[in-house]
């Protein structure tokens, strides 16, 4: 199985921006996206962004079209997610996930794995 964790969450000024990683234990074995949610504790999760360069795929949820954005090399890993001008309702536990479907599988919640999450917290 897959493992995955993000990396570089923290305390961030609105306003500010912040790259976040998700890194994998090692490489799939099958054609594969990787994609970002947030979810709070206690609160419904909201699928962000995927990414799969062997579907050749980017997505982005409407809510955060054009404030987000989703990158990665050939190798897909790690697999960044970007935002900048942070808002304090960007504050959010976010998390990656895997998928071994096209990338509109993760933004609906169909994945296979997913890592631990990192805090992100914007102070005004």
């Amino acid at each position: 199985e897959v493992q995955l964790v993000e990396f570089g969450g923290g305390l961030v000024q609105s306003g500010g921006s912040l790259r976040l990683s998700c890194a994998a234990s090692r490489p799939a074995n099958y054609d594969y996206s990787i994609g970002w949610f947030r979810q709070a504790p206690g609160k419904e999760r909201e699928g962000l962004s995927s990414f799969s360069r062997n579907y050749g795929s980017t997505y982005y949820a409407e809510s955060v079209k054009g404030r987000f954005n989703i990158s990665s090399d050939n190798a897909m890993n790690p697999v960044y997610l970007q935002r900048n001008s942070l808002e304090t309702e960007d504050t959010d536990v976010y998390y990656c996930d895997l998928s071994y479907n096209d990338g509109i599988a993760t933004l609906l919640g169909r994945f296979a794995s997913w890592g631990r999450g990192t805090q992100v917290t914007v102070h005004s």
